[in-house]
């Protein structure tokens, strides 16, 4: 990968720049393109980078049948026939349009999740600006390797996905000439619990992949963003609804507004908390120097006296040598008369030679 930057609609994304943020809407506009509007401006006032939503039909998604095949075993939605969850949840094509150009007429932006060739086609068509793998397409390797030929900045997510699948995805992409890769590290259980978050991921795919590495968060509240964040996630992927008392296919593991708010606060502070990997003092404490500790004189003392520890101390302030110098100050005569509360300075003693 190198040190290309990894940036969408010409915003950023690395560890110098505050986290890139995205709400996902998913299915939370509950079959109304003015709720989808309405969460889209609720998104950018609560902070957000970006907006996302989810470009599938149930017909592109799977077949209309109810075997047992089709049938969801456990989780959120046990026992739910496919084909009628994808109906429930589907943003319809024909809101594309114009939800893009209301997201651009309000200056945020918007993104998308395709799960089809035509679905990318729809995409491309309105310029969106990057697209999104979902973790259960990271395997349909003639998507990723459609997506990746439009040249657009792509966001995979690896739930479920081994190192292996990993590396064919990203592969796949870099075939086309696309190296805008970034990985989000993310469990694929709705809601997932912190317990199983395995955040440490996030430094093995940067170590393995040289990638932008974020985290999509399905767990409950912002903990895990927050902890992600500390680990070099620079991407944080957050379901997101007006109201989980309105219900809604995802609501149930999505925030609401203020809470989305909160976690962009918090994941920028954290961000700036961070600072650099070595060793670096703020203005502030250089300036808390002053009240370390240090060598004076205690006593009067006059030229060619020898200097004994009733005359010096080690004490605030620390404008005076480094208390390192203390033993070696002992025993030698003094070059210079000093007066009690002045500095003792080099020009009262020479140090040996050992003294670094």
């Amino acid at each position: 990968m190198g040190n290309q930057i990894f940036s969408i609609d010409k915003r950023k994304i690395s560890r110098n720049h505050s986290p890139y943020v995205i709400a996902e809407i998913s299915a939370n506009h509950n079959g109304s393109i003015n709720r989808a509007k309405n969460t889209i401006i609720a998104a950018k006032n609560s902070g957000v980078s970006a907006v996302k939503i989810q470009t599938y039909t149930p017909d592109t998604m799977t077949i209309n049948a109810n075997n047992d095949d089709f049938v969801i075993k456990h989780g959120l939605w046990k026992n739910r026939v496919l084909y009628d969850l994808y109906k429930e949840a589907y943003t319809p094509f024909e809101w594309h349009e114009e939800l893009f150009q209301f997201a651009a007429k309000n200056d945020i932006t918007l993104f998308s999740s395709p799960f089809d060739e035509s679905a990318v086609d729809l995409l491309d068509s309105l310029n969106a600006p990057a697209f999104k793998v979902a973790s259960f397409e990271i395997v349909d390797l003639p998507l990723i390797k459609y997506i990746a030929s439009k040249n657009k900045p792509m966001i995979l997510s690896t739930g479920m996905a081994s190192v292996a699948e990993i590396g064919n995805a990203i592969d796949t992409a870099y075939s086309q000439g696309n190296k805008n890769i970034a990985l989000l590290h993310c469990v694929s259980a709705y809601p997932a619990e912190l317990s199983e978050a395995n955040l440490m991921s996030i430094k093995y795919l940067k170590k393995q992949f040289d990638v932008e590495v974020g985290l999509s968060d399905h767990s409950n509240g912002i903990l895990a963003s927050v902890i992600a964040v500390s680990l070099g996630a620079n991407i944080i992927e957050k379901h997101f609804t007006l109201d989980r008392g309105d219900g809604g296919v995802d609501s149930e593991f999505s925030l609401e507004p203020h809470e989305m708010s909160e976690l962009v606060t918090s994941v920028g502070e954290v961000s700036n908390a961070l600072g650099e990997s070595r060793l670096v003092r703020s203005q502030k404490e250089v300036a808390n120097k002053a009240f370390r500790r240090s060598i004076y004189f205690v006593k009067d003392i006059k030229k060619g006296e020898i200097i004994t520890h009733h005359h010096i101390r080690r004490i605030r302030p620390g404008f005076g040598l480094a208390p390192m110098y203390y033993d070696d100050i002992l025993g030698k005569a003094c070059l210079k008369s000093a007066s009690k509360a002045e500095r003792v300075t080099f020009e009262h003693y020479v140090p040996d030679q050992n003294i670094k």
